[in-house]
C-alpha cells in the first residue's frame, strides 16, 4: 500500500504512522506537513509546504496513492473558533479536494472525534461534524473515525507543551479506560491499526465509532493493545 498521511508529528499522527510502518504491506508513506520528519525508514517520504492551502509545489507528489490517513487539527481548547474551523474544516477540505483529484480510486481516512454532529450546540463538534458533511460529499470513498479519549501507546508526546502535564498525570487511568472503556477510550495504537484494516477493506463503513476502532485495531494485531 502506498499512503499519503498528514498530521504525523501530532500525538495521534506519531502512533499512526509507527503502526503504518509496522505494516509490511507499506511500500511507501508520504508525509504532508510544513516540517521535514528526516524519518530513517527509507519508505518515509517528505512533502514540505508552507501551508496546506497551497500546495502548488506538491501537487504532482500527490498521486498515486491508495489511502490518505488525515491525522492533522488543532485542539479544541485553547484554540480561537476561527483558527479552529480554518485548520478542521477549510485546510482539510482543501488538502482532501487535491488528493480526491489525483487519486479517483483512493479512499480518504479522517480522524474527527467523537459525538461530531454539524448541529451540535457545542462548536468544535459542530465543527468536526461540518467537515465530515463535506468530506462526505466528495467524488472518493470518505471513513470517519470518531474516536473518543487517546492514550498513547509508543510513548507518542503532544506537540503541545501545556498538554504534556495532562497525558502524563491521566497515563494510568487512560490505560485502564482503553481495556474497561472502549466506547470511551482507545489508543493510537488502535487508531493505526483501525486505519490500515480500513484501507484494505473493499467496501468500509462511512463512521467507525470508538469502539468499532478497538475491535479493528485488536483484530489487525490479533490480540488487545
Amino acid at each position: 500500500m502506498r499512503i499519503l498521511m498528514t498530521g504525523a508529528t501530532g500525538l495521534v499522527g506519531q502512533g499512526v504512522l509507527v503502526e503504518t510502518l509496522a505494516d509490511p504491506d507499506v511500500s511507501q508513506v508520504a508525509v504532508l506537513g510544513r516540517h521535514a520528519l528526516g524519518h530513517a525508514d527509507p519508505r518515509v517520504q517528505d512533502l514540505v509546504v508552507e501551508r496546506f492551502d497551497e500546495l502548488s509545489g506538491v501537487l504532482d507528489r500527490l498521486a498515486p496513492f491508495d489511502a490518505c490517513f488525515y491525522c492533522a487539527g488543532a485542539p479544541p481548547l485553547g484554540t480561537p473558533q476561527d483558527r479552529y474551523r480554518h485548520i478542521t474544516h477549510d485546510l482539510t477540505l482543501h488538502v482532501a479536494r487535491a488528493y480526491a483529484q489525483r487519486n479517483p480510486g483512493g479512499r480518504l481516512i479522517y480522524i474527527s472525534g467523537a459525538n461530531a454532529d454539524p448541529a451540535s450546540r457545542f462548536m468544535p463538534l459542530r465543527v468536526k461534524g461540518q467537515t465530515e458533511a463535506a468530506l462526505d460529499a466528495l467524488s472518493i470513498a470518505t471513513v470517519m473515525l470518531r474516536p473518543g479519549g487517546i492514550q498513547p501507546a509508543h510513548g507518542e508526546r503532544s506537540p503541545h507543551a501545556w498538554m504534556r502535564p495532562f497525558y502524563a498525570l491521566a497515563a494510568p487511568v487512560m490505560g485502564w479506560g482503553v481495556r474497561r472503556l472502549p466506547r470511551l477510550m482507545t489508543s493510537t495504537a488502535h487508531v493505526g491499526r483501525a486505519m490500515l484494516a480500513l484501507a484494505r477493506m473493499p467496501a468500509p463503513p462511512r463512521v467507525v465509532e470508538n469502539d468499532a476502532i478497538n475491535e479493528l485495531g485488536e483484530t489487525a494485531a490479533g490480540r488487545p493493545c
